[in-house]
């Protein structure tokens, strides 16, 4: 094989390889475009919220600061905040319904859960919900308002 073929350059290492017929190039792009048609960061924060409430929940009896550690409402609310942060992400069309719920299963923990997980799952649930509320799914693309030197003059003298 010479050091000048095609076939040499290919192998050489640095060099970047041909994209697949399908058009993907990394295994994370399909992943990425998933997450970006849904409130992922919202659902993520809620559901992390609701784990660390969860978690917060078998706390040793010195560290926890509110009655009702042992209660069932104590469980409940961060399930339904786990629950409620998955189907943000699963379930986009339902998400003012979820976050609805998961705002109120947040501030309901703050009385239930040691403080709604020492401030820390509350406030994550806050947000995340909060997040899922607000989050618009057919947001128009931006568009490049740089053109070049060129473009301009052409569509001065085109509108004139």
């Amino acid at each position: 094989m010479a050091a000048g073929t095609d076939e040499a350059l290919a192998d050489a290492p640095g060099t970047p390889e041909a994209a697949p017929p399908d058009g993907r190039r990394h295994p994370w792009r399909a992943f990425r475009r998933w997450r970006h048609r849904r409130p992922f960061g919202a659902g993520l924060a809620l559901t992390l919220g609701g784990a660390e409430i969860l978690l917060t929940q078998r706390a040793s009896v010195s560290v926890i600061l509110a009655a009702g550690a042992d209660s069932l409402a104590g469980y409940v609310l961060p399930i339904i905040m786990l629950v409620c942060g998955l189907l943000i992400v699963f379930n986009p069309r339902q998400r003012l319904f979820y976050s609805v719920i998961g705002v109120l299963a947040s501030l309901a923990s703050w009385v239930t859960s040691n403080l709604g997980g020492f401030l820390v799952g509350m406030l994550l649930g806050l947000v995340g919900s909060s997040l899922a509320f607000g989050w618009l799914p057919d947001r128009p693309r931006r568009r490049r308002r740089w053109l070049r030197r060129g473009d301009r003059g052409e569509a001065k003298t085109a509108a004139e």
